[in-house]
């Protein structure tokens, strides 16, 4: 069907400097084949607000269950994350990318088959790793196989599949749940991943060219296990108590470990700069840093996953813990923001990123905001229903489109080949620990209030605090450079590389 892969010459190995004269004859195919893994991680991260009323009444487990199913694989995703992009760069991003969907489709089974929240936890964690593995090799799989003309077209497409992949996550786990295939119920949500993956694999091996950086330093004895020992615990003491520390009544550990992040990422910082100048290959490359897209791209993304996460997960528990609506109805109600994300996705990408650049980022920041807040007075209806709510779903969907249409285009376009790998790591990661936090802080806001006020008091709580997130990450793009192309090096009196 694909013809053979020796048309790209599947014996050799294209290095992130070639310069692609003739442009790899399925590039498109493949593009499609790393946008199949990226739609089936973001799918799987943010389920969990619509199936995990289901999971608790079939397994058991209290609010901290409901926040660990998303949190476990969201963490153990942002943990892993560089370490998988540097592997892919090691050992080539075509066989790393295979692996990592073998062992995703295999743990989405396992979690499908899990009989207990601690076996499901676990499971997700696993689920987690292979996703980590697998979806960094993405950019750098496309950076190399397409031409420099059509790249912007080609990560373009990133912003779009991501922004539906997460807000129809809820809509495709209502329907999965509602349906009950087999008397499956809530493990379909997981099980759906097996045929899906399995396709995507076939696909994958037939037309994924093979790519690795230029700079393959000592193979696998070149991994940086202190940086990952280091990546690792700074980030699970970053998030950990977050989740945790509500339902122990906030230990003063839960409290101190957060803060204990901070000096922990510091040295992995200054860890990475003493390797790469000692001419040792680093997990993360200190050089990024200095370029002004992607520095501004990480904290801008930080901040909007997170409470764009938070919100998918807390809207989906809202609408059926309190509002008794079934999985499938709380999935339809979320069906406007899908379609106010496909249809700011088409008018930011074609009309808006062009002409404004990452203005097109603020204005759909602000729109985000606007649609956020909107679904304030849409709580006072009596009754609260779909239809009261999807006019502001709509607004808030639409921004989210023109937001998320010109993102990694900016952010990966000044990054240059032989960083792309690290590049693409590190986003993912900022990605996935965005929504780690925002899955840990903004579930734990709503617990909290729900507790002592009641679930609309706690879902009104939480939308300022996503109003406000989405706020700061549009001021934040002003760390961004105004188009694609233009991002250079951070000025001189940026911080250095270990701050950052």
């Amino acid at each position: 069907m694909f013809g053979s892969r020796t048309a790209f010459a599947s014996n050799s190995v294209r290095q992130e400097g070639d310069v692609v004269d003739t442009p790899y004859r399925w590039r498109w195919l493949a593009l499609g084949a790393v946008l199949v893994a990226e739609i089936m991680d973001l799918l799987d991260a943010t389920i969990v607000g619509v199936a995990a009323p289901s999971v608790q009444r079939d397994l058991g487990g209290g609010a901290t269950t409901i926040q660990w199913v998303a949190a476990g694989y969201t963490l153990a995703y942002a943990v892993g994350l560089v370490t998988g992009a540097r592997l892919g760069d090691l050992l080539g991003r075509r066989r790393v990318f295979l692996v990592g969907l073998a062992g995703f489709v295999l743990t989405s089974a396992l979690c499908g088959l899990a009989t207990t929240p601690g076996a499901l936890i676990a499971f997700r964690v696993l689920q987690g790793l292979c996703g980590a593995v697998l979806v960094p090799q993405g950019f750098g799989i496309v950076r190399t196989a397409f031409p420099p003309a059509e790249l912007g077209r080609a990560f373009g497409t990133f912003g779009p599949a991501i922004g539906l992949a997460a807000v129809a996550g809820p809509i495709v786990a209502g329907a999965l749940v509602a349906a009950d295939v087999a008397g499956l119920g809530w493990r379909a949500v997981f099980l759906v991943n097996v045929p899906i993956g399995l396709a995507g694999l076939a696909l994958a091996w037939a037309v994924l060219p093979e790519s690795r950086a230029e700079d393959v330093r000592g193979g696998l004895r070149s991994l940086d296990l202190g940086g990952m020992l280091l990546a690792g615990l700074g980030l699970a003491v970053a998030v950990v108590p977050l989740v945790q520390g509500r339902e122990l009544g906030w230990p003063v550990w839960a409290v101190v470990l957060p803060v204990a992040a901070v000096p922990l990422l510091a040295v992995f910082g200054w860890h990475q700069v003493r390797r790469s100048r000692a001419g040792r290959p680093p997990l993360v490359e200190p050089a990024l840093f200095r370029i002004r897209a992607f520095t501004g791209g990480t904290v801008v993304g930080l901040v909007f996953f997170a409470g764009m996460t938070g919100l998918v997960l807390v809207l989906g528990l809202y609408l059926q813990l309190e509002l008794g609506f079934t999985p499938l109805e709380a999935g339809l109600t979320q069906a406007p923001w899908a379609l106010g994300v496909a249809a700011g996705s088409v008018l930011g990408a074609g009309v808006l990123a062009p002409r404004l650049g990452r203005g097109a980022i603020q204005l759909g920041a602000g729109v985000m905001t606007a649609g956020v807040l909107g679904l304030l007075p849409a709580l006072g209806s009596n009754p609260v229903t779909g239809w009261s709510l999807a006019p502001a779903l709509v607004v808030c969907g639409a921004g989210m489109g023109v937001l998320l249409a010109p993102f990694f285009d900016i952010v990966l376009a000044g990054v240059d080949g032989p960083l792309v790998g690290s590049a693409s790591g590190v986003l993912n990661a900022v990605q996935q620990l965005g929504a780690a936090v925002g899955v840990a802080t903004v579930g734990t806001v709503w617990f909290q209030v729900t507790a002592g006020a009641g679930m609309t008091a706690g879902f009104r709580v939480v939308l300022v605090v996503v109003a406000v997130t989405t706020v700061v990450a549009g001021a934040l793009t002003v760390l961004l450079p105004r188009r694609a192309g233009t991002a250079g090096p951070a000025p001189e009196e940026a911080p250095e590389p270990a701050a950052a």
